[in-house]
């Protein structure tokens, strides 16, 4: 379990004068909410929250809320908000979590190797579906999920039933889903030469007229 550590202070809950005077102050508000138990509002550092959601983990990073008076609790980053202009971080949702309970989440698939289809063939490797839905202990996350590629040829495919079996977690996503294929290299067209246009024709005939031929002299 990631040893990351959020420090909170608790929050009375206000306006938009009151989230701006925390800001001021170099906090954001907050909240943490678990079963069985009211939401806490809190102010934490915005910096601290930043690092957690550009990890390797992201979202699905475990760490630790200590309010201050409180017991700490396990949580994860369930929502967050950002300045629309700036796009700091401005609001996080923290959901507490049980260590002993399963979740459900999505998880990035991560791509290996280089299909063959792409190497030998010439063709495109698109990936259909970025993130798939599973089921496992929080210990047990995983930071993505592989998807190897190397023998896939053009038109072939990988679906989630095709891929290995991993006893930390459970896939909840369509065994059907497809996740990448190889589609067939794009073939360019060949421009098609014009042929020469003929020489315009004389005036007296383009109109239908024929030129009379001149008068022998006399």
């Amino acid at each position: 379990m990631s040893q990351i550590v959020i420090e909170a202070q608790p929050r009375t809950p206000g306006g938009k004068n009151v989230n701006r005077r925390l800001r001021r102050a170099g906090t954001i508000p907050a909240v943490v909410y678990g079963p069985g138990r009211d939401s806490i509002p809190l102010s934490v550092d915005p910096r601290v929250v930043t690092d957690i959601l550009h990890s390797e983990s992201g979202h699905n990073t475990i760490f630790t809320v200590q309010v201050t008076g409180r017991d700490p609790v396990n949580a994860m980053v369930k929502d967050f908000q950002l300045d629309p202009i700036r796009g700091s971080l401005i609001h996080a949702d923290f959901m507490e979590i049980s260590m002993d309970q399963l979740l459900e989440l999505s998880v990035d698939v991560e791509i290996v190797g280089e299909a063959e289809g792409v190497k030998i063939g010439g063709g495109m490797l698109e990936v259909v579906t970025r993130a798939l839905e599973i089921e496992c202990l929080p210990a047990n996350i995983p930071d993505s999920i592989p998807v190897d590629v190397s023998r896939l040829q053009i038109n072939e495919y990988v679906r989630v039933k095709n891929l290995a079996p991993d006893p930390r977690y459970k896939t909840l996503s369509d065994p059907d889903l497809v996740i990448v294929t190889v589609i067939p290299p794009i073939k360019e067209e060949v421009p098609v030469e014009e042929a020469p246009a003929e020489p315009a024709e004389p005036e007296l005939i383009k109109k239908g007229k024929v030129a009379e031929e001149p008068e022998e002299e006399k």
